[in-house]
């Protein structure tokens, strides 16, 4: 390898930085849909000859690829891939249409510039290609294995046919899947340019030393951040839009040295509806890196270099690692809850540096029909909840999960749809009171224009978004038109001026509430973020009118918090709701498990 200069390094891993947002801004200027061009549902990255990413978002499936592909890769070859079985769920659901594209430069292979994003029909029975009943992945829509979309530069005419007449809106999907690609080709154009400024070798020198540096970062954020015995925790999906659930997951954690253990053994079985995530390996040492790193030492560049320090066992047949056909389309219940039950495992070992639980997935709201001029309409969009309390402050109200994902202005949801929104904004009280509290969710309140059908996902209906260190567990979701929707259907009719009121679930305060100064409980009511009663139930802080203004009464407040300190007694690390009752298939599975009057399960 070649020679490198610290301050050579600091040019091109800042140079890979701003082309990773580059083929974000090239993608949301090209795409025609709201989830990708407003909503931003898209993920690039950049990575070395072996498929491993060195800048990037969700971590690399590249290598994967290579392992699997056997048709030669030749400069201006374009791979395209939706099919979750055939890249070991490197994308988790078949909307998700990702491209790869390698990067030669004087003809070796230096790199991969790749990019997926959610396109929002990919045929199947039902509008949106999400159907809330489905049992297995061929009642979800079209299933692409790789293939190539340009072959040495030139597009495959036939299988872009073949694809776009397997969705009802195939100008859309065109339009977003040439984005993807232009997007890939903005990064194959900028390393080519660094080639050319720094010699071929000194760029890939450059790749290893990012990736290695990462590696000794998070070595050391393992060594000082995991347990060196076991410690589990467990959490749960609601249910599988089938009437079946709860669905434990269940992580268990340690490390030997500065390799961490994740395993996920004592997850439940797969479930019959379609809420199974097909949890790629690779893709959940990303997520592991993702909260160690924005958790406890932002400034280390993301990338895959640590994934040598992570040994990962995902039992198959579970919720997590289920067998084809299982259907995917909901797996996003799933893929949200992980990082509570990761945030919950990491708790038990530092929960003063750990988050409580937040909303816990990506709540969806699909409307289509027939507009005015008889054309036909697709709506699809992502809302948010309740970030949980963190160490650092409060969860933030109403926000993704995700940290670039934005929210559909509302002006483009009416000039394009025929919808109204009649009120947006955070839920009050739906965030779990704490030292820092949870965010909110979002309360949301849509009037159909003309008839259509629609569909909801999401999830924390029938559970809470626990708290940690005595702060409280947020509020659970809702859907109401007219009477209550439960949290996951399909092929809801609406009529013109029918109302549908959206709730999402907030977020788990953290550590005790009744240690909060009272001078942000007052601020936080006068917002309209807190309720004058919740103040005095959950924070012990007595809020009065005097004078036309709201001002606390310290005296009232010094003995409600007292007396409730006295009540409560001790607090735990971890304060969860209701436990939901098992239904359908799971309790089928929970009975089974029982133990007898011998002490051994009633299926042994």
């Amino acid at each position: 390898m070649a020679e490198l200069d610290k301050i050579t390094l600091d040019i091109i891993e800042n140079a890979l930085r701003n082309t990773r947002h580059e083929m974000d801004a090239v993608l949301f200027r090209s795409a025609m849909s709201p989830v990708i061009r407003e909503q931003h549902d898209g993920f690039p990255m950049i990575c070395d000859p072996q498929g491993r990413m060195v800048v990037g978002q969700f971590g690399s499936y590249i290598a994967g690829f290579i392992q699997q592909w056997k048709r030669g890769i030749a400069e201006g070859d374009v791979f395209l891939v939706s099919d979750p079985y055939s890249c070991r769920g490197a994308i988790s659901h078949i909307n998700d249409w990702m491209v790869l594209l390698p990067i030669f430069y004087d003809g070796e292979l230096v790199g991969w510039g790749s990019q997926f994003g959610h396109t929002v029909d990919v045929g199947g029975p039902v509008s949106g290609s999400l159907p809330t009943d489905a049992t297995t992945i061929f009642g979800e829509g079209m299933r692409i294995p790789p293939v190539k979309l340009f072959d040495r530069g030139e597009l495959n005419a036939d299988v872009l046919d073949l694809i776009l007449t397997n969705t009802r809106v195939p100008v859309m999907n065109y339009f977003d899947l040439m984005a993807i690609v232009a997007a890939c080709r903005t990064a194959d154009k900028r390393v080519r340019e660094l080639c050319d400024r720094f010699g071929k070798q000194t760029y890939l020198a450059a790749c290893e030393a990012l990736l290695d540096r990462t590696y000794r970062a998070m070595g050391a954020l393992i060594e000082k951040n995991l347990p060196t015995e076991p410690v589990s925790f467990d959490d749960y999906v609601d249910d599988d839009g089938r009437g079946n659930g709860p669905f434990k997951m269940k992580l268990t954690i340690w490390r030997e040295g500065n390799v961490g253990h994740f395993d996920w053994t004592g997850t439940d079985p797969q479930a019959p509806g379609p809420v199974n995530f097909l949890l790629n390996e690779e893709m959940f040492k990303m997520f592991i890196g993702v909260y160690l790193i924005m958790v406890f030492d932002p400034q280390i560049l993301f990338n895959d270099g640590f994934y040598p320090l992570l040994k990962v066992k995902i039992p198959e047949g579970s919720l997590l690692q289920p067998r084809f056909p299982a259907a995917l389309g909901c797996r996003t219940h799933a893929l949200a809850r992980l990082f509570d039950v990761l945030g919950g495992a990491l708790g038990r070992q530092a929960p003063e540096l750990s988050t409580a639980a937040g909303y816990g997935t990506s709540p969806y709201l699909l409307y289509n029909g027939y507009d005015e001029k008889g054309e036909f309409f697709h709506l699809m969009e992502i809302t948010y909840g309740g970030i949980p309390g963190r160490p650092l402050g409060d969860g933030m109200d109403a926000h993704s999960w995700w940290p670039l994902f934005e929210n559909i202005p509302t002006e483009y949801l009416e000039s394009y749809y025929p919808i109204t929104v009649l009120e947006y904004g955070s839920l009050p009280d739906s965030g779990g009171a704490g030292y820092h509290r949870g965010g909110n969710g979002v309360h949301k309140v849509y009037r159909f224009e003309v008839d259509g059908e629609i569909a909801v996902h999401d999830d924390r209906e029938r559970s809470q978004p626990w708290g940690i260190l005595g702060g409280l567990p947020g509020q659970s979701s809702s859907k109401l038109l007219g009477e209550p929707l439960p949290s996951k259907i399909s092929q809801v009719p609406v009529r013109k001026g029918d109302m549908l009121i959206y709730r999402t679930a907030g977020g788990g305060g953290w550590r005790d509430p009744l240690d909060r100064p009272v001078e942000w409980v007052l601020k936080d009511v006068r917002n309209g973020l807190v309720s004058r009663e919740k103040a005095e139930r959950d924070y012990g802080v007595v809020i009065v009118e005097e004078d036309g203004k709201l001002v606390v009464d310290r005296e009232r407040t010094e003995k409600e918090r007292a007396q409730k300190k006295r009540e409560r007694g001790e607090v735990q690390i971890f304060t969860f709701g209701p436990e939901p009752e098992p239904i359908g298939i799971v309790r089928e599975w929970r009975r089974a498990q029982a133990p007898t009057q011998s002490g051994e399960p009633a299926h042994a």
